[in-house]
């Protein structure tokens, strides 16, 4: 990341997205004056943001040290069991609110996206590209917050579930199936399908687990 980019944006979200994009993984342990120097910024904005994201039980202690914090097997579940509901009633609104220039670029995604299957990490960024798009074009600022919340917490899994053998290709048709439910204004079938692409990630993700 640039300097310019980091003067643009607190320290809060330099943490976050590091965490997000895996410069930071779960068992990391992170160090107020090494972060300080990371972001060119000063140690007190540091301390405030870490003080804040282990609020949020994104991070956690070791002894004194704070670490990036891991999920373990009962709170993945939690998580995707949160995120299953909250995602299919996106989708559901999206249905019913989303403009036709969202559905546009809904569509282009899909397409642009289907480039680049064999690239896990540049996958996975795409796919919140893609779900973000679906939060916004819910029109409902309430259920976008706590998306957010859930997919910052989705950040503590050290591994994209994209990267298994095949995943790619079919997470991409499902996503087609999702903004063709959209585009039709079919609410029930959005929400379906929505909820069946969570549950294919989340039996590939526990597969995953199983083999590590």
């Amino acid at each position: 990341m640039s300097q310019t980019r980091h003067q643009n944006k607190d320290a809060y979200s330099l943490i976050l997205e590091a965490i997000d994009v895996g410069v930071f993984k779960p068992g990391d342990r992170l160090v107020e004056s090494d972060l300080a120097d990371r972001f060119g910024v000063s140690r007190t904005p540091i301390r405030e943001a870490l003080q804040r994201l282990e609020t949020q039980s994104l991070l956690t202690r070791d002894g004194r040290s704070l670490i990036v914090a891991s999920l373990d097997h009962n709170q993945m579940s939690e998580l995707y069991a949160v995120r299953s509901e909250l995602e299919g009633l996106a989708a559901r609104l999206a249905a019913r609110h989303a403009t036709e220039e969202e559905v546009r670029v809904l569509r282009d995604m899909v397409v642009n996206d289907r480039k680049i299957v064999d690239d896990p990490s540049a996958l996975s960024r795409a796919n919140r590209r893609f779900h973000r798009m679906i939060h916004l074009a819910s029109h409902n600022r309430y259920l976008v917050q706590q998306l957010d919340l859930v997919h910052r917490s989705m950040a503590l899994m050290a591994t994209t579930s994209l990267a298994v053998d095949g995943r790619g290709e079919v997470a991409m048709n499902e996503h087609d199936a999702i903004v063709s439910a959209i585009a039709d204004r079919d609410e029930d079938g959005a929400y379906a399908a929505l909820k069946e692409h969570i549950s294919q990630a989340f039996e590939t993700r526990l597969k995953l687990s199983a083999d590590s």
